[in-house]
């Protein structure tokens, strides 16, 4: 693990992965990754085998993982971690950074292409949050999407769950209990998966998304000048950031594509390496 020093003093920690050198033995060219939660960036693994291609840089947002409490907990809102992402930037020494989030992350992300866009190459937005820039989600969306879920033995007891919740009545118990459908599969592998990718930070959670963290008109004016090539994947069965959700935010920038990966949903690294990293390295190429 290696660390950084924010702009307001918190030590940032990042871990490196880089699974194939190449010929030589050569540093491949980094791609900074912005995990969800905010939770431990662990939980993104090697990106299906993506560190095969690229060297990952995977950030812990501050509060996370291993990166320290900051002194301002007001400095967990997205907006003022964008500083963060370019404290990285400049300390890996790069003029522009290719970039990669994930969840929640993607509204870090997209926030952060807004003000620096000179200093973003690629970007790549996996199962993105749409919160920055305004895109709706609604309980019909969501129940519609669930409901080709119908034959699986976990369905009802699901299904019953994520009717309480898009009901206003769900309960913590509920939450947990809709943790199947942002699944290609629910297995022992997902659930393991699921557990250890869970945000400890309650206040880091509560504050990222606080009041002033985002500015939908703004950060929708800036994405639509914005030159980079950028990719937006959504699995076919996420019910966390639903491909047709995906595909709007996809067409608020002048370049981007927009890839349905089949049979998975919020993690389509967990569910198909193969075809996430063959679409991804692809683009990052």
């Amino acid at each position: 693990m290696t660390s950084f020093v924010a702009p307001d003093g918190t030590l940032l920690a990042y871990r490196e992965l880089d699974g194939d050198r190449g010929e030589g033995g050569e540093r491949r060219d980094p791609v900074i990754c912005l995990p969800g939660g905010p939770a431990d960036s662990r939980y993104l693994g090697d990106l299906g085998g993506l560190s095969a291609h690229r060297r990952l840089v995977l950030l812990d947002l501050r509060g996370s993982g291993l990166s320290a409490l900051p002194e301002d907990p007001a400095s967990y809102r997205c907006d003022r971690q964008v500083a963060d992402v370019e404290a990285l930037r400049e300390h890996l020494g790069l003029a522009r950074a290719d970039v990669l989030a994930h969840s929640g992350g993607a509204n870090l992300a997209m926030r952060y292409a807004a003000r620096h866009p000179s200093r973003v190459g690629r970007l790549t937005l996996i199962a993105p949050g749409v919160r920055a820039v305004g895109v709706d989600i609604d309980g019909p969306m969501r129940r519609a999407l669930a409901l080709r879920r119908k034959d699986e033995p976990w369905f009802p007891a699901a299904f019953a769950a994520l009717q309480a919740i898009t009901g206003g009545t769900g309960t913590d118990g509920d939450w947990e209990a809709i943790a199947p459908f942002l699944r290609g599969r629910w297995d022992a592998q997902a659930r393991l998966h699921h557990a250890a990718g869970r945000p400890v930070n309650g206040e880091a959670v509560a504050h990222f998304a606080a009041e002033g963290a985002f500015d939908p008109e703004a950060t929708r004016a800036a994405l639509a000048v914005f030159e980079s090539s950028v990719l937006l994947l959504a699995g076919e069965f996420d019910l966390n950031s639903p491909p047709g959700a995906v595909a709007e935010c996809a067409g608020l920038f002048p370049r981007a594509t927009f890839v349905e990966q089949p049979g998975a949903g919020y993690y389509p690294w967990m569910d198909d390496p193969g075809r996430f990293v063959a679409t991804v390295s692809a683009f990052l190429k």
